[in-house]
């Protein structure tokens, strides 16, 4: 029996295919069986109400008889904006982009064109940039055996001579050819004759064009012949502005201003402004109050959509500016954005406005409420976003308010100002809302520099309610009523005050060290004193009805501890107590579980219910809120705060203590500056309740120093300052829109705003420079071919000589040589290479060299600083300056570096004697006296030496004479001895009518080297920030996310997802370093992306995350590596421990879903910091979760998605009481 194969499953795929091969009609494409098949389809008919047509390429348009304005009839235009997508235009007519990219943008997007930016210039600068070599283009195939020949032919015709090349033109001159052309001419002109202007040129035109063109005549009268015509519809605005003729500067609605004029206008607030009804009779906005002189000035420039810049006090109702500019963004139905420095501070905006304008929405990291609404809160990071996003909310935004500018101070976050105010679009008005800064005319000389619009400064001149300020002294007790004026409310500062406060702390130190000795003295107050002490001043305060106070407590530490020693007091009434207790239950209520019962707040609340309140960053965002708002109805008496507390809404106080001048500013611990004990004083004094406010300093050990007290209290505050920085996101979200460049955005920040203003005059001389050199003829001596690299040489020798000699000046070894009686060589103004003999060094300034040197009759002592250099160079031969049969002398006072040589040489002299003797001389009744013998002996000496021709002088070497070894010292002196031995070999030196050449050539030489310098300045080589703008771009170009044309990759594209961290982000997960983790590692893991504070508890790390930990340092050791070898100067070391791990174990358990109360007893960190950390870790969760939809990662997007929903629960993320 047979054994019988199985038949095969599937048929032989080379059975297969070959028979396909052979019988094509066999495949199921061409089976009629196939094609018969129907796909039941149910039909929508609603789809027909919103079809999708394609936008037409072009429109109809009147034509007008030019002399009536009669419509004569329709002609058919191209529509220029068919086709612009936001993916391929930066224009605002492009077609919106899709509704669910409309507010946010997508990073795929092009930016709106910023105001400011000259498009012409920046088509120029891109024109300059070589992006293809067009001298080795391929014209065929390397496989094919042809190709096609791109060369043009030459033709003989008379027709194509006649339109022949224009440098093959014969020249003529430009009286033959320059004709004048009226535009009324133009407008009466045929299309043809148009075009055989503008299009194909005539035989003479084509041959001129190089060196003549179209010259317009005088404009006045077609501009009453223009007027005169009737207005029809406008024409499709020209997409580029050479193609129009400009008959006058300037733009719509009056807004651009020409060059050459101020940006500024200074707006006097002093004046009343009696016609504000007139200016203004239809106000968008009513005020149940009178408005101030300055409120008053900014809303008539808002009316005129103008820009301003109010600079108040705080307290002086800036906000009344703000909520203007959006009622009129409500009544034109346009749109309105308000930025905040801080998140929490756009909540409590959003609270306030929405109360008086309803409709308005809220855009954070983490929330976005009414998108679609006119006016929108938000962040300056989110708003920078939809810039470069492309968000189409642009297109509507007529208003942009900045609140708090002097945040642009802030080292980290200070140049995301800037970066927005400079791609603004230029249709959007700017609002700039500040506290006091001494330079607002300066700032906003720039950005109406930058934006080409004027802007109108309006400053305060006095605060509406004046201050008081006081020191305190009291411990309690009998002492709890020593407060002492300092400075009243005038701003004088009370000597008598200081002094009894003074008088009052010694005769207190005098009793205490009599109780505890003269060397017992404590030198810190205990927690017992202290708490005496904050229980009698609150007493005090109490009694003079000065409550509510904020206790400004420059440590969060302090706050808490001085908050607990006051748990004992009460200070509310019962009713008080109700009313909190109830207010607190309904916010407590949204939380869940043992949330409610957390350490912190249970503490809060107990400390509330007694009218005492903390507020700082490690209090959990929404107990600060309830602090805030019962701060606000006035339910909280005493509230200890850090500084973030003067930054925010109008919470103003009765009273302000300070409970210390000095803070730790991260690197030191210092006094506070002007502008930060003004902001945080500024809380006192409630306008409408007050007539002045009070500010209490706490004189707990020492008073003060007067001076610091003046400066602290008097001084000017700090000025608007850039801190503008070169990001990987800005460079690669400016890379990826070709018609915009990284330069362009360095050249008009705040930083460069000088050299911006300087561009002008810059300009001038150069024009004029040029002119000039292009008249003198170069020298024709055929010995001073090289006079030109001598005059390098020599320049930089004299610098490099200076130099050393100021270096060396010193030295021990220099200053024992340098002794009276020594024979130096000098260059000193008009004295070049003359012999001296040192006479003295000046005891009281170890710079200042006395030498005696014999006078020439032939030198003339007064020539000019240009003279002066040249005579510089031409003594830098250092050849000895003989004088000849002379017996005048002079003395000078030198500097080290005048110093050309010093000699071996040494006279026998007396110096004082020589010294004393020439002084005396030069006092009238002793002129005519002959010279002493010491003065004579010294002068027969130097005598001698010039008649020898200085044979006798041998030099000092620098090494071997005087000792010089150290490396720095030595390669100068290497460098030096390079160019005099260079400066031997020119030839020009033994020219006999050296002088005369280089003299002549000197001219010439140096103002080509003013030309250099000045095309320099007006470079982009000379931004400040451009050498580590060319490091970056290296360091983008090596780890691969731009190409080396600066094309940005997709690897670049990812980073432009990234909110922060870009390059660390982007490595991690194109390495696939997430792919195999859990979702507790990765987000454990990224949280070291956000954790910031210095100082914390350190974390049990367990196994898997030691090794993701490893990883991560792995990756940050290789870009900090990539830095560094580029050329940035941040060590490796510094840019891995950036990433803080301090929090891992805490988010770790968080995504885990361990319950908060379990997670803050795993740390020292305070509960506020962690919240704020996982909050932003959510924003990084996003920016990973969209770089992984880009790369096609599905799993990656997944886990993300799983990340995200792990985090955000409970108390972290519950939502802020301003929003509900």
């Amino acid at each position: 029996m047979s054994l019988v194969e199985l038949p095969p499953l599937l048929p032989e795929l080379k059975e297969l295919v070959e028979s396909y091969l052979l019988h094509p009609e066999d495949l199921p494409i061409h089976s009629l069986q196939e094609t018969r098949k129907y796909v039941h389809r149910t039909p929508d008919y609603y789809r027909l109400f919103e079809p999708k047509t394609s936008s037409l390429s072009s429109t109809l348009q009147v034509t007008r008889d030019l002399a009536t304005g009669e419509i004569t009839g329709l002609e058919e235009v191209f529509n220029l904006d068919t086709g612009l997508t936001n993916k391929n235009s930066l224009s605002l007519q492009r077609a919106p982009g899709p509704p669910d990219e409309s507010v946010r943008g997508s990073s795929t997007n092009l930016p709106f064109w910023p105001g400011g930016f000259d498009p012409k210039a920046i088509e120029d600068d891109l024109d300059n940039d070589i992006l293809l070599d067009f001298t080795n283009l391929l014209t065929q195939h390397p496989k094919l055996s042809g190709g096609i020949d791109f060369k043009a032919k030459v033709k003989d015709t008379e027709e194509d001579k006649d339109v022949g090349v224009i440098e093959e033109a014969p020249e003529t001159s430009v009286e033959q050819v320059k004709e004048e052309l009226s535009i009324t001419d133009m407008l009466l002109m045929e299309d043809n004759d148009m075009m055989d202007i503008f299009g194909i040129q005539s035989k003479q035109s084509v041959r001129s064009s190089a060196k003549a063109g179209l010259v317009l005549g005088e404009v006045k009268d077609e501009e009453e012949v223009i007027n005169s015509i009737s207005v029809g519809p406008s024409a499709p605005k020209p997409k580029n502005d050479d193609d129009v003729i400009q008959i006058s500067k300037g733009a719509e609605h009056g807004k651009f201003i020409g060059g050459g004029t101020e940006w500024v206008e200074v707006i006097n607030v002093n004046a009343p402004v009696d016609d504000f009804k007139v200016k203004v009779p239809d106000p968008a906005c009513s005020y149940p109050f009178e408005l101030d002189i300055f409120q008053k000035q900014a809303i008539i420039h808002l009316e005129q959509q103008d820009c301003v810049f109010v600079a108040a006090h705080t307290s002086a109702g800036k906000t009344v500016v703000a909520e203007y500019s959006i009622a009129l963004a409500l009544k034109h139905m346009t749109r309105a954005i308000y930025t905040s420095p801080i998140k929490a501070l756009s909540n409590q905006k959003y609270r306030d406005l929405k109360i008086k304008f309803g409709d308005v929405g809220l855009l954070t990291g983490d929330i976005q409420i009414n998108p679609k609404a006119a006016c929108l809160i938000m962040t300056t990071e989110i708003l920078q976003s939809m810039l470069y996003n492309g968000s189409d909310v642009i297109r509507d935004l007529e208003w942009v308010i900045f609140d708090e500018v002097h945040y642009i101070n802030n080292a980290e976050r200070g140049h995301v100002w800037e970066e927005v105010i400079i791609m603004l679009p230029s249709h959007v008005n700017i609002v700039l809302l500040s506290a006091t800064v001494p330079n607002t005319t300066e700032f906003a000389d720039w950005i109406g520099r930058i934006k080409k619009r004027k802007i109108y400064v309006i400053s305060t001149t006095k605060r509406p309610v004046p201050l008081e300020h006081f020191l305190y002294t009291g411990s309690g007790g009998k002492t709890k009523d020593e407060r002492f004026l300092i400075l009243d409310s005038n701003g004088t500062f009370v000597r008598i005050g200081y002094a009894d406060a003074m008088a009052a702390k010694k005769g207190r130190e005098k009793k205490s060290a009599q109780s505890y000795g003269p060397k017992q003295r404590p030198q810190h107050m205990g927690d017992k004193q202290e708490k005496n002490m904050w229980i009698g001043l609150i007493d005090h305060l109490g009694k003079n009805n000065l409550l509510p106070v904020v206790a400004f407590t420059l440590s969060k530490k302090r706050c808490d501890s001085n908050a607990s020693n006051l748990l004992s007091q009460d200070l509310t009434t019962k009713a008080e107590k109700g009313e909190i207790e109830s207010f607190i239950r309904k916010c407590l209520d949204r939380l869940h579980g043992t949330d409610k019962c957390l350490p912190q707040v249970v503490r809060l609340r107990e400390l509330l219910r007694n009218g005492i309140g903390v507020h700082h960053s490690g209090i959990l965002p929404m107990l600060k809120e309830v602090v805030e708002m019962l701060f606000a109805k006035g339910l909280v008496k005493v509230l200890f705060a850090t500084e973030t507390f003067a930054m925010g809404v109008n919470m103003p106080a009765r009273c302000v203590v300070f409970d210390s001048i000095r803070k730790h500013d991260g690197k030191r611990m210092r006094d506070l500056v002007p502008s930060e004990y003004i902001q945080m004083a500024g809380r006192a004094g409630r306008r409408g309740l007050d007539t002045t406010g009070t500010v209490i300093i706490l004189c707990k050990n020492d008073v003060p120093e007067m001076a610091d007290l003046h400066q602290m209290m008097l001084g000017n505050p700090s000025k608007l300052e850039s801190q503008f920085k070169l990001t990987y996101s800005m460079i690669l979200n400016l890379l990826r829109v070709e018609a915009l460049r990284v330069e362009d955005m360095m050249k008009r920040s705040f930083s460069e705003a000088l050299q911006l203003i300087n561009q002008s005059k810059y300009s001038d001389t150069l024009d004029r420079l040029t002119k000039d050199v292009s008249g003198q003829e170069e020298l024709s001596c055929v010995m001073c071919k090289d006079i030109k690299e001598y005059y390098g040489i020599s320049r930089d020798l004299v610098q490099q000589r200076k130099k050393i000699y100021g270096m060396i000046a010193g030295y021990p070894s220099v200053i024992k040589c340098l002794q009276p009686g020594r024979v130096i060589i000098i260059s000193h103004k008009f004295h070049q290479n003359f012999v001296a003999c040192l006479l003295k060094i000046d005891p009281r300034d170890k710079d200042k060299l006395i030498v005696l040197i014999l006078s020439d009759p032939s030198v003339v002592p007064d020539v000019t600083e240009n003279t002066f250099e040249m005579m510089q160079c031409i003594g830098a031969k250092e050849t000895i300056h003989i004088v000849s049969e002379t017996s005048e002398y002079e003395l000078l006072n030198i500097n080290p570096n005048s110093i050309v040589a010093i000699t071996k040489k040494t006279l026998k002299i007396f110096p004082d004697k020589i010294i004393d003797n020439i002084n005396k001389r030069k006092i009238p009744r002793f002129k005519d006296d002959p010279p002493g013998q010491s003065v004579q002996d010294l002068v027969s000496q130097m005598q001698r030496i010039h008649q020898s021709g200085g044979s006798e002088l041998s030099r000092l070497a620098f090494g071997a004479d005087l000792g010089i070894n150290d490396l720095d010292s030595v390669m100068h002196i290497e460098e030096l001895e390079i160019m005099q031995a260079s400066l031997k070999t020119q030839t020009c030196v033994e020219c006999p009518q050296f002088r005369e050449h280089f003299a002549q050539a000197y001219t010439y030489l140096k103002t080509r080297e003013e030309i250099g310098r000045l095309k320099y300045l007006m470079s982009e080589e000379s931004l400040q920030l451009h050498p580590e703008y060319q490091m970056r771009i290296a360091v983008l170009k090596e780890l691969g996310y731009i190409e080396d044309n600066k094309t940005v990759t997709l690897k670049g594209r990812i980073a432009c997802e990234m909110g922060s961290h870009e390059l660390m982000v982007t490595e991690l997960l194109l390495e696939n370093i997430f792919a195999n983790m859990p979702i507790e590692i990765i987000v454990a893991l990224l949280s070291s992306l956000v954790f910031q504070q210095k100082f914390c508890s350190q974390p049990e790390i367990k196994e898997n995350l030691e090794e993701g930990i490893k990883e991560f340092k792995r990756v940050a050791t290789k870009i900090g590596i990539k830095q560094r070898d580029c050329g940035l100067l941040e060590p490796v070391s510094d840019f891995v421990d950036q990433f803080n791990f301090g929090l891992v174990e805490v988010v770790y358990e968080w995504a885990h879903g361990m319950p908060f109360c379990k997670i803050m007893e795993l740390t020292d960190v305070q509960e506020g910091v962690t919240v704020k950390c996982i909050q932003r870790l959510d924003e990084a969760l996003k920016d990973v979760r969209n770089a992984a939809r880009i790369v096609g990662d599905t799993n990656l997007f997944e886990k993300m998605e799983k990340a995200s929903a792990a985090i955000k629960r409970d108390i972290v993320f519950a939502a802020s009481l301003y929003t509900q």
